[in-house]
């Protein structure tokens, strides 16, 4: 698999989904998911919170690409070139997967541009147990209706599903990891 549109599509799929009950669940258009699946448009990151949720898969998982086997990379260094990338096409926030597939948590390093605001759905958080460590900079975390400042250091663990937004409020860049993992089944 070597692109998002293929994951997208081949998700669908494997769900016996359309277009339109993609669209229905997501919040995002058909047509919109089509261009994705064609790689004829790049999502932001607030469609892709949309369907992720919708897909119950962290964004992670679902911009992961790479055919790669659990397994395979253990004892190996995972050069930072090598190290799948995604940017947001409208705030050029950027993603790179520290984690491979199959390890147990989906570990990101988030670069947010000064001024960069990205939104998230609560469905996007649905499924998921996350935490974020701010490395350097500052970053300013809607959670619903409470605001937090992060700051180098703080770490906030994200509780119930809510509508977020991540603002690097600053002059420079703010970097941060975010750490998911599954919820537990009830």
């Amino acid at each position: 698999m070597n692109s998002l549109g293929q994951r997208l599509r081949a998700e669908r799929e494997r769900r016996s989904w359309s277009l339109s009950e993609l669209a229905a669940l997501s919040g995002v258009s058909r047509a919109m998911i089509s261009r994705i699946e064609r790689d004829e448009s790049s999502p932001t990151a607030t469609i892709l919170g949309k369907l992720s949720g919708a897909l119950e898969l962290s964004i992670s998982t679902l911009l992961r690409t790479e055919t790669e086997h659990p397994g395979i990379r253990i004892g190996t260094v995972r050069r930072a070139s090598d190290l799948p990338l995604w940017r947001d096409p409208e705030t050029g926030y950027q993603r790179r997967q520290l984690s491979p597939a199959g390890f147990p948590t989906d570990l990101t390093e988030v670069l947010l541009p000064p001024g960069a605001q990205v939104s998230y759905p609560a469905a996007a958080y649905a499924f998921i147990r996350q935490l974020v460590w701010v490395i350097s900079g500052d970053l300013v975390l809607i959670d619903h209706d409470r605001r937090h400042e992060l700051h180098p250091g703080d770490v906030f663990q994200l509780g119930e599903p809510a509508a977020r937004q991540f603002h690097n409020p600053g002059s420079v860049e703010c970097r941060y990891v975010v750490a998911v993992a599954r919820r537990d089944e009830a």
